[in-house]
């Protein structure tokens, strides 16, 4: 689902739907539902349909045919590639047990230095995910799904053949490369389809995610409880699939506009549309098609920003240097975003969506740590793989029912929300007190099924009002600021030797970031319920007093009226 997201870790375990946290958990996709990691990712400019008749002024009839690498009736062969892509990047059997495969023989890591590799992943995510976020655009989104790819085989190919802590370190760094680059995969079929395709491919790409973890975890599984393959084994097929992903990758088209960059706009001195890049030099355009000026007229207005003039500030970047388009881009991103949060009510469900990835990332990174404490994988049988393809399918049915529910959100959120911050509470507490293995596990599955539920509301609540291009730079930024607080977290609990938590300490000290959300919601709704009550009063009031025709009343009835 978009935003989040769902939205990931490390090399390790990651939750589909979000960016999981390091090499320990990992989403595919990342992020909710978020990116995403997980996050939620821009969708990036539409090309207008094939052929379409010449329309506009004059009433000509001539049909011109828009360049497009996919015209509307060759969706398929781009999307499926994509799918592909996006399968075998995500078929990992390696990563539910990484942090077994670091303390044990392979990489003969102590606990505590796996908890200094961890953290680099959330350190690199979030330098790495705003500047990946403009070079996507930039580069028209193909190029940097072949370098998520290569990274993700980087990343594979540094577990297998390099040691010690240092190397791991770096391995997390080019797996948060990976993760950040996310948005690529979630935006660049938006650049090639029309926009009435947009809801059935987005569904195809995140399915495609989600299956190949799925499929992964199950394997990985299967074969560490009914084969002799160690879990070296589980990295080398983990390799070959990325190398897969990657060889379809390169058989991607190459998309030929992008969003800030590469822009459709209006041509001022005939009524048809052309494709201008952004960053094209003086001699001309970087390319140009031509529609039909009745589509035309719908491309503009349904797919460029809408808080602001398209054509000015397409014309405003035209011509210009890259480093004066750059800087024209982030002042046109900023006008945007300060429009879309002053939304109460998509501030307040961006808000939750930071706040809740950030610890929902910081529980997929550290929770193996927590399995291996209390059953360590050198006299036990593990069943990590069983409980992550468990949890991401019960999570995306939950996901999915949650669709079909009929409850006015706008009334119910922060009640719905204060809940289940509550219920994440008590799961978290209990899987830092618990010393049962089973029980641990089950939390697990009902920590993640809550998250991926409700991340799928925000998705919603956040983006029902937003044009595509408006929804990925919001979850962008709500993915941005969660990496924020998350690296904070990090400081405080994990690296802190100040506090020098356990792994157990550092659980409780998530179940109090929890607490403080459900606290924080309990005060919005509180404050909600007041404002609607005393806004009720008054209207009552009011009404009672414009009926009884005091005319000195009037005045405030009106100006109650428009406030």
């Amino acid at each position: 689902a978009p935003g989040g997201g769902d939205l990931g870790p490390g090399p390790g375990v990651r939750a589909p739907g979000g960016g999981g946290p390091g090499p320990g958990v990992r989403a595919p996709g990342g992020g909710d539902l978020g990116p995403g990691p997980g996050v939620r990712a821009p969708g990036g400019g539409v090309p207008g349909p094939g052929p379409v008749d010449g329309g506009g002024g004059g009433g000509s009839s001539r049909r011109r045919r828009l360049r497009t690498p996919a015209p509307r009736s060759g969706w398929l062969h781009p999307t499926a590639l994509l799918c592909l892509c996006g399968f075998f990047s995500n078929v990992r059997p390696s990563e539910p047990f990484l942090t077994p495969y670091l303390l044990g023989p392979d990489k003969n890591l102590t606990e505590q230095q796996v908890k200094e590799v961890f953290p680099v992943w959330t350190y690199s995510y979030l330098v790495l995910l705003f500047p990946i976020f403009l070079a996507t655009d930039y580069l028209h989104y193909k190029p940097v799904i072949v370098i998520q790819c290569a990274a993700l085989m980087l990343t594979f190919f540094m577990l297998l053949y390099t040691r010690g802590l240092l190397a791991m370190q770096f391995m997390e760094f080019f797996y948060g490369m990976v993760t950040a680059s996310e948005v690529a995969y979630y935006s660049y079929i938006y650049t090639m389809v029309d926009f009435n395709m947009y809801q059935k491919v987005t569904g195809y790409c995140r399915c495609a995610t989600l299956v190949g973890y799925t499929v992964g975890s199950i394997v990985g599984q299967i074969l560490i409880s009914f084969t002799v393959l160690s879990l070296f084994h589980l990295h080398v097929i983990s390799l070959v699939c990325a190398a897969v992903a990657f060889f379809a990758s390169i058989l991607l088209p190459m998309p030929q506009k992008s969003i800030f960059f590469h822009r459709v706009i209006r041509d001022c001195n005939a009524k048809d549309i052309r494709d201008e890049g952004a960053m094209s030099s003086s001699k001309g355009l970087e390319s140009s098609s031509l529609l039909s000026c009745g589509d035309a007229e719908n491309l503009v207005h349904s797919h460029l920003l809408k808080p602001t003039d398209a054509n000015p500030y397409t014309h405003r970047i035209t011509n210009k240097t890259p480093l004066k388009g750059i800087y024209i881009v982030l002042a046109f991103l900023w006008k945007t975003l300060t429009e879309c949060y002053s939304s109460g009510t998509l501030l307040c469900w961006s808000v939750w969506w930071a706040l809740s990835t950030c610890g929902y990332f910081q529980i997929l990174n550290y929770v193996q740590i927590l399995w291996e404490k209390i059953n360590p994988s050198q006299n036990s049988q593990i069943y990590n793989g069983m409980v992550e393809a468990a949890s991401a399918l019960l999570g995306a049915v939950a996901a999915f029912i949650v669709g079909y529910v009929k409850i006015s959100w706008s009334m119910w959120s922060e009640v719905a929300l204060l809940t289940f911050s509550i219920v994440i509470v008590a799961v978290l507490y209990i899987m830092g007190t618990a010393q049962h293995i089973w029980v641990c596990y089950s939390c697990y599955i009902v920590f993640r099924i809550i998250y991926m539920m409700l991340i799928t509301i925000a998705t919603y609540k956040i983006a029902a009002n937003l044009s595509v291009e408006l929804y990925a730079l919001v979850f962008g930024v709500n993915t941005f600021i969660a990496l924020v607080l998350q690296t904070i977290l990090t400081l405080i609990v994990v690296e802190s030797k100040l506090l020098n938590l356990t792994i157990f300490g550092q659980f409780l000290a998530y179940t109090v970031y929890f607490a403080a959300i459900a606290m924080l919601f309990l005060i919005f709704g509180a404050y909600s319920i007041m404002k609607k009550y005393s806004g009720e009063v008054r209207a009552a009031e009011n009404s009672a007093e414009c009926r009884d025709g005091k005319q000195e009343v009037v005045p405030s009835c009106e100006q109650d009226e428009y406030l």
